[in-house]
C-alpha cells in the first residue's frame, strides 16, 4: 500500500514538472521569497547605527530627484541579485513630487450685518509650519533593462519583485533585454 501511494505522488509530481505554467509559478514564488528574505534582513539588522542611517535615508529626501535616485539604486541592487538577471539599469519616473500637509486653524467671524467669513491659517511653531503629513510621490513608470530579460522566467521574477517592493501596477513597468 505504501508503494502504491508513493508512486501516485511521484507520478503526479512528474506531470506537474512537465507543465511550464507550474515551473513559472515556482520561479515567481521563489523570487518573491528571496525578495522578502532580502528586505526582512535589511529591516531586521541588529546594528542600530546602520538601521538608523537607513531609516534617515528613506524618510529624509530633500527633493524628488533624490527619492528617484534612491529608488533606482535600490531596485538595481535587488534586481541584479535575481538569478539570471545580469547587469541591470533602472529608470523611475514620477507623476509629481512630494506633497506636504500642514496643520491649519480656521477662524470664523460673523460681522454685524450677518456676513460670515472663514479664515484659514497655517499653524507656526518657532517660525516653522507644523507638518502633519508627508505624501510620497506616485510612481508614473519604471523601465528596467536587464541582460537576462530575454528569459521569460527571469522577466517574470523581475516583474513580481518590482510589484512587491514598490507596489506598482504591472502596466506601469516595462522590462527590456540589454544588448
Amino acid at each position: 500500500m505504501k508503494n502504491n501511494w508513493l508512486s501516485k505522488i511521484i507520478e503526479r509530481f512528474s506531470k506537474l514538472k512537465k507543465n511550464k505554467n507550474f515551473l513559472v509559478c515556482v520561479a515567481v514564488g521563489l523570487a518573491v521569497l528571496i525578495a522578502i528574505i532580502y528586505f526582512s534582513s535589511l529591516l531586521g539588522t541588529n546594528d542600530k547605527s546602520s538601521s538608523t542611517k537607513e531609516d534617515n535615508i528613506e524618510t529624509n529626501f530633500s527633493t524628488s530627484e533624490e527619492y528617484v535616485i534612491y529608488l533606482e539604486n535600490k531596485l538595481e541592487n535587488v534586481i541584479s541579485q535575481v538569478k539570471g538577471a545580469g547587469n541591470v539599469d533602472v529608470i523611475v519616473t514620477l507623476e509629481k513630487g512630494f506633497e506636504y500637509v500642514y496643520l491649519t486653524e480656521e477662524e470664523t467671524k460673523t460681522s454685524a450685518n450677518g456676513i460670515t467669513t472663514t479664515t484659514t491659517t497655517v499653524v507656526m511653531v518657532d517660525g516653522e509650519p507644523v507638518l502633519t503629513e508627508e505624501i510620497y510621490p506616485i510612481i508614473k513608470g519604471i523601465v528596467i533593462v536587464s541582460a537576462g530579460a530575454n528569459d521569460v522566467a527571469v522577466k517574470m521574477n523581475i516583474l513580481t519583485l518590482i510589484q512587491t517592493v514598490v507596489d506598482v501596477d504591472s502596466s506601469k513597468i516595462s522590462i527590456f533585454t540589454s544588448k
